[in-house]
């Protein structure tokens, strides 16, 4: 198995801590991520808000950023006029612009003491339907269409310089086994992260550790993990998780407790910052290496984990 960057930068006391939300942090700062596109709709028409979030998580302490190139798909961006070549910028722009926002945090910190990572974000296909597909699964599509949906994106980010690949927010098994088939292939390492129900289900009520076990002899798969759940389903994740990680790092990064309206697209309830850090001290306990957050969590709720002092009880 593939085990660099990531377990040499794995420190024994404490998490490496990943950065937040994009796409709701950007909102939070008042710009538009309401087309099917999302965040990814920024990433050529105001690049410089994607930079300015990517940099305000590792100013917070973040160690590992995630692209914008979530909602990015082929389709898509066909769909909001697009053509090829000025899709192949979207998905290479990402990971250009994430690692612009790294350079400008190492010029202004030479002295951290670290090299932060860029996940190159791959999105599911739900995410491209725009309509919550992500949390239900069950896609009503074959094999086929989901492989074209995800190969040649895939071959994009494997090539984009990005130091990982994020597969993240997969709530389908069918989608899983597609991914696994396609993870095989590719050169660059990263992590599988699934969208689940309860502890021991995905999205479509398919048993987590059968999506898991499709990754088993994907040596580039360095880290399984789960993301866009409720914080209080992430202990029970992890031991499910952990009971066949192996080698294998786990990731979790949680949204912040707001439940998400899909229909009317948006969130409702809200966690404090310091509330959502004491509850990732739990996670680690539970066996998380990797942790951090998704929807509604921003850099003061990445600031609080790498503030904490201590990761034991």
């Amino acid at each position: 198995m593939h085990k660099l960057p990531l377990h040499a930068m794995l420190d024994p006391r404490r998490p490496l801590v990943l950065d937040g939300g994009l796409g709701s942090e950007l909102a939070a700062r008042g710009h538009d991520v309401s087309s099917p596109l999302w965040s990814a709709a920024l990433i050529i028409s105001q690049p410089d808000a994607i930079v300015e979030v990517h940099r305000a998580y590792l100013d917070a302490g973040a160690r590992i950023i995630i692209s914008a190139s979530y909602q990015a798909s082929i389709p898509g961006l066909q769909a909001a006029g697009y053509d090829m070549p000025a899709i192949e910028a979207v998905f290479t722009g990402a990971t250009a612009l994430a690692c612009r926002a790294r350079d400008e945090f190492l010029r202004d910190n030479p002295d951290c003491g670290y090299f932060p990572l860029v996940a190159a974000s791959v999105g599911p296909y739900g995410a491209y339907l725009a309509d919550g597909s992500e949390y239900r699964g069950n896609y009503g599509v074959d094999d086929a269409q989901l492989r074209s949906f995800h190969a040649q994106r895939l071959r994009w980010l494997d090539d984009s310089g990005a130091d990982l690949l994020a597969c993240e927010t997969i709530p389908d098994l069918q989608e899983a086994r597609v991914l696994a088939q396609l993870l095989a292939s590719t050169k660059t390492p990263g992590w599988i992260s699934f969208c689940c129900r309860d502890s021991d289900h995905l999205r479509d009520g398919k048993r987590l550790l059968d999506a898991v076990a499709l990754f088993r002899e994907v040596p580039n798969v360095v880290a399984l993990g789960v993301n866009c759940c409720a914080p209080d389903l992430v202990s029970g994740l992890i031991a499910t998780l952990r009971s066949v990680a192996g080698e294998r790092l786990i990731v979790v990064y949680p949204n912040s407790g707001a439940q998400y309206d899909a229909e009317r697209k948006r969130w409702f309830g809200r966690e404090t910052a310091q509330q959502w850090s004491r509850q990732a001290v739990a996670w680690y306990q539970a066996g998380a290496d990797i942790i951090g957050g998704c929807c509604r969590i921003g850099p003061e709720h990445i600031r609080q984990l790498t503030m904490r002092d201590t990761w034991r009880y």
